[in-house]
């Protein structure tokens, strides 16, 4: 039975383009240590399609899926083949396997490319050393017209798709389904059996084969990998949510109103004891000299004015502020300048 538009036509069938944040902070380490990163950056989409490429055949080989399909609970069952379809543990046949997986990983990986390859184009014509009427600055002038348009007819062919498949004219919400020679439909209780109880055992003849020791090394090690970031999906759309929505600007007002803080009131603790001053009543006064602040002076430690001159002896003499008893250094004295001065 094909699948309810309403539940597959959002569910994704790759993994997207290399994800902005990733390549955001590798692009800041690359920048801090060209030397040693620069090449990550340099080779980050190529890095990026290679781990796509071991993530997606380990889902079409264990699940019938893309990785994205098998979180969906959905899976592939090719398009002309017995009324019932497969288990989902069983796989797909080789040749609808290696048609998804080229279509999962090399349409979103040429995607990328040919777009950037697109903006330095654009960005190149504005600071070109060509001549105007150069062959070359005619051809990717003409190549910069086209692009839009092409674009235009890949979106057009996908969305025409989806409306179809919304409307029950089409067994595809995308065409990369139809080349790939599949369809989508839910997992069913058996597969979802199947599944549980699929665990690679060696027959007695392979146990000590050491080719077969790594590719079940390998395969459970992609099969790890796989369920962290099944399991860590969830968990990181909430947070991308989470951030989207804090940093968003109909929320600045209200961040404004957690974040911002009143101002502290002065310590209410002061130590009057042996050797303290108390503080003179017209703030404009040294509580030391009791005279006009000559060459204002504040001690970090806790905030209160003196003369430079004042404080300094002092706290030189006692290490401590005049007023509270805090422990103060000479380093602590901050001169004040006013606008007058």
């Amino acid at each position: 039975s094909l699948p309810s538009p309403k539940f597959t036509f959002f569910a994704p069938i790759a993994l997207p383009p290399a994800p902005s944040l990733p390549r955001v902070s590798l692009q800041v380490l690359a920048e801090s240590n060209p030397g040693r990163l620069g090449w990550l950056w340099r080779w980050f989409d190529e890095a990026y399609a290679v781990l796509d490429l071991l993530l997606q055949q380990h889902y079409l080989a264990t699940c019938s899926a893309s990785f994205s399909e098998n979180f969906y609970s959905l899976k592939r069952v090719p398009l002309r083949g017995r009324q019932r379809p497969a288990l989902a543990a069983a796989g797909l046949p080789k040749k609808q396997h290696w048609r998804s997986l080229l279509l999962l990983v090399l349409v979103p990986y040429l995607k990328g490319k040919l777009e950037r390859l697109v903006a330095s184009l654009r960005e190149e014509d504005e600071y070109s050393i060509h001549p105007p009427s150069s062959s070359w600055k005619r051809f990717y002038r003409a190549f910069l017209a086209a692009y839009p348009f092409v674009l235009m007819s890949w979106e057009g062919w996908f969305l025409v798709q989806q409306l179809c498949y919304i409307l029950g004219k089409a067994q595809h919400h995308s065409p990369l389904l139809r080349l790939a020679g599949v369809r989508l439909v839910r997992l069913t209780a058996e597969d979802i059996q199947s599944l549980e109880r699929k665990v690679p055992v060696p027959t007695s003849g392979q146990a000590h084969s050491i080719t077969t020791r790594v590719q079940s090394a390998v395969r459970r090690a992609l099969g790890g990998i796989a369920f962290s970031l099944s399991s860590g999906l969830a968990v990181c759309v909430f947070f991308l949510q989470f951030l989207d929505w804090w940093y968003s600007s109909e929320n600045q007002e209200t961040i404004k109103s957690l974040t911002a803080l009143p101002t502290p009131p002065p310590p209410l603790h002061l130590d009057h004891g042996e050797g303290s001053v108390l503080l003179p009543k017209l703030k404009t006064l040294c509580p030391l000299c009791r005279k006009v602040r000559v060459n204002a002076t504040a001690l970090s430690t806790s905030g209160f004015v003196f003369c430079y001159r004042c404080v300094y002896s002092y706290v030189k003499a006692h290490q401590r502020c005049p007023v509270t008893g805090y422990a103060t250094e000479l380093q602590h004295l901050v001169k004040l300048y006013s606008p007058e001065s």
